[in-house]
């Protein structure tokens, strides 16, 4: 299925995000995950592409036997930084071979150590890879946005030009870097309605499962952590299943409202791990909790 049809007629709308493993013990746990989370009956999986279209074989690879063997949708990641026009090709001609119909566009981070490039990359920005995608194939195509701004972007205002940008060069939708703090989301909406954004806008959730890591996490992609949430988190990085526990509810709160306010749906980013994911959106589907509150005051 298409994500953009998707996206128009499921409700609640919750999809799941993986990263290629490093060896077959890796992809055999992956798909244990994965195997896990079906009965939640996600609208698609994604699977991430490395710095510099790295793990390019294994994401392809995955996403095929994903859709092939689970029968879950895809949406295989690409990235053009470093991808010469004939490799994007390459590429592009494979997923269409093998059915699957969603893309997400994005420019990817070079690789630390990069080897000498004898040929130019065809694109620099993902704007540039969505055009290409549209003139050239029928994929869904999706694009990333960013409620606190994107690292490289010098002022919010700038950054939500290149959102726009993405949309004008056809991306159908939109999913949003991971955040903390849901006015960041809310606010972006409201800016993106201002600038005529007019696709839909996921939200990327990440459950805290380590505080070190979802510490370094946020300072590499530019999201915060909010006050009262560090304390919290402070007062229990010692005790690694209290950081847990408190990521999920953090995190189930934070879906909750977002569902109640009319988000089209979540992203979850799962770090491939099942408990966290699968604990918060038992809860939500247990609470229905993309209906608006109601207010059930005696009277």
């Amino acid at each position: 299925m298409r994500i953009d049809e998707a996206l128009a007629t499921m409700r609640p709308f919750f999809s799941f995000e993986f990263f290629p493993p490093k060896d077959d013990e890796g992809v055999a746990a992956l798909f244990a995950t994965v195997q896990t989370l079906l009965p939640l009956r996600p609208a698609f999986v994604s699977i991430t592409y490395g710095a510099g279209g790295s793990t390019r074989a294994r994401t392809l690879d995955l996403a095929k036997r994903i859709q092939r063997d689970l029968g879950l949708t895809v949406l295989a990641h690409a990235t053009c930084v470093g991808a010469s026009r004939a490799e994007l090709r390459g590429l592009f001609d494979d997923l269409e071979r093998s059915g699957i119909k969603n893309v997400l566009a994005l420019r990817g981070d070079a690789p630390k150590a990069e080897a000498p490039q004898t040929t130019p990359p065809a694109f620099e920005h993902a704007t540039e890879l969505i055009a290409f995608l549209k003139r050239n194939y029928s994929f869904c195509v999706g694009a990333a946005c960013y409620p606190e701004g994107h690292l490289e972007s010098p002022s919010i205002q700038e950054d939500l030009v290149q959102t726009r940008a993405k949309v004008d060069a056809g991306a159908d939708f939109l999913i949003s870097q991971l955040f903390f703090d849901n006015a960041a989301y809310f606010d972006f909406l409201a800016r993106a309605k201002k600038a005529r954004i007019g696709v839909p806008i996921i939200p990327g959730i990440m459950p805290i499962t380590n505080y070190a890591q979802i510490d370094r996490f946020t300072k590499m992609c530019g999201s915060s952590i909010p006050p009262k949430l560090r304390v919290e988190l402070e007062a229990r990085r010692d005790e690694p299943d209290a950081v847990s526990a408190l990521g999920v509810a953090y995190a189930t709160l934070q879906c909750t409202e977002l569902l109640a306010h009319a988000a089209p749906g979540v992203h979850f980013y799962t770090l491939n791990r099942s408990p966290s994911t699968r604990a918060i959106l038992s809860a939500l589907l247990a609470a229905s909790a993309w209906r608006p509150f109601r207010d059930v005051t005696p009277r």
